[in-house]
């Protein structure tokens, strides 16, 4: 895939999804090991069902920048990283700038080359969702950060244990200050982490790497530093997000919807709020069965973090609260540039105000229309307005979705929607 051209959804509604979909390896776990796997000095790290999508592409673009040798294996969903050798400590502007989790390299470079420096930090813009907190917890750890005209310059000869916080508990920041401290002497104790369910499983991959972490899943992290961390094999976890999404889709059109691989637990808060709109749930082993008959029931949604209410499956729902019976409230706790998604919806007919929060008036049919995929979550979630509106849906630019779900046309198709992905 590359960005040169520039990607279209072409979405006709009125089909019910049903039959198998397979969930994709867990976008947010897959991310932090790529970094994590920079870490081991020797042997190769052999990451499988790994997401085929933009931002693992970019990461494996800045593995290699920096000197690591990486073979991404498509049709095995495998990656192979050799970080033996280390060369440059440049996150370069061009690939930092696309890919926001380019600061989950800056540990491996700390630890490596004793420097990290950032050419420029990308990704969504979703408000005031900066990283200040991780530089300030690399500080913590004995980092001195220097901040240029759109460069940041790390050093540090050594880290070392110490006591850190973070303000609220994100996953970016949980893993990064945990990948900072593991190789970091003596003891790190990190206050208010983050809960995910794909953050156990980074702090399980650094664990089967050699690193001594404590508290997994109690907000309280007790990391004891080792000497060195080596290659190991693993397995990413399902992505919950996808997971969601797929069960959106199939609830939205009142299909019937197998997802391979998707963990019920995993979805929190969203499983309760998608039975009360009156979606049907069956867990069969490793595979949940989704249904819907029903009409929909409206909602109400406080996004926040896990097990609350996923930020990330806030815009798909929204999609769905236009369908149910009745007045929906949607409010975002999280960030603040998620209603992006409103103005487009009120294009296909929808009826929705902002006022603190998104107050969605339900049913309202949709109709087919040329929207903005203005982030990743609006873009999947006009998929699926789309799947659900009367006529065609043109969802532009397709490049935003394609950074947290792999395959999406062909996957949908594979169930009976009618969308195609062009290449403009």
């Amino acid at each position: 895939m590359s960005v040169g051209h520039e990607v279209r959804y072409r979405v006709r509604g009125g089909h019910r999804l049903s039959g198998t979909a397979f969930v994709q390896g867990a976008k947010n776990a897959a991310l932090p090991m790529i970094g994590a796997a920079l870490l081991a000095t020797k042997g190769r790290t052999v990451l499988r069902n790994v997401p085929l999508i933009e931002d693992v592409y970019r990461a494996v673009e800045l593995a290699q920048a920096v000197g690591a040798r990486v073979e991404l294996h498509e049709s095995e969903r495998t990656l192979v990283i050799d970080a033996s050798t280390l060369t440059s400590s440049v996150l370069p502007a061009d690939m930092a700038r696309r890919f926001r989790g380019s600061v989950l390299f800056v540990p491996a470079l700390l630890h490596r080359l004793g420097e990290a420096v950032i050419e420029g930090i990308g990704g969504c813009n979703l408000g005031s969702r900066n990283l200040d907190f991780h530089y300030r917890g690399f500080a913590r750890l004995g980092a001195t950060v220097d901040e240029g005209e759109g460069v940041i310059y790390l050093k540090a000869n050594k880290l070392t244990g110490s006591h850190l916080y973070l303000d609220t508990p994100s996953h970016t920041g949980t893993e990064n200050l945990i990948m900072a401290a593991a190789l970091a002497p003596g003891t790190t104790v990190i206050d208010n982490t983050a809960l995910e369910p794909e953050v156990l499983d980074v702090i399980h991959f650094l664990s089967r790497m050699g690193a001594r972490i404590r508290g997994a899943g109690t907000g309280f992290l007790t990391v004891e530093g080792v000497d060195e961390l080596t290659a190991v094999e693993h397995t990413i976890m399902p992505d919950r997000i996808d997971a969601g999404v797929m069960a959106m889709a199939a609830a939205a059109t009142g299909g019937e919807v197998s997802l391979v691989g998707a963990t019920l637990e995993h979805f929190g808060v969203v499983r309760w709020k998608l039975e009360q709109m009156g979606v049907e749930f069956a867990d069969q082993g490793a595979v949940l069965q989704v249904r819907r008959e029903r009409p929909l029931r409206p909602i109400n949604v406080l996004t926040s973090p896990y097990p609350g209410f996923a930020t990330d499956l806030q815009s798909p729902i929204m999609v769905m609260a236009c369908l149910a019976d009745g007045t929906s409230y949607i409010r975002e706790t999280i960030f603040d540039g998620r209603f992006a998604l409103v103005d487009e919806l009120n294009k296909m007919g929808a009826n929705i105000e902002v006022n603190g929060r998104a107050i969605v008036h339900g049913p309202t049919p949709l109709r087919g229309a040329d929207v903005v995929a203005h982030d990743l979550r609006t873009g999947i979630a006009l998929v699926i307005a789309g799947l659900v509106a009367e006529g065609e849906t043109v969802v532009t630019p397709g490049y935003p979705v394609e950074r947290g779900h792999t395959n999406i046309a062909s996957r949908l198709a594979a169930l009976g929607a009618d969308i195609e992905r062009e290449v403009v």
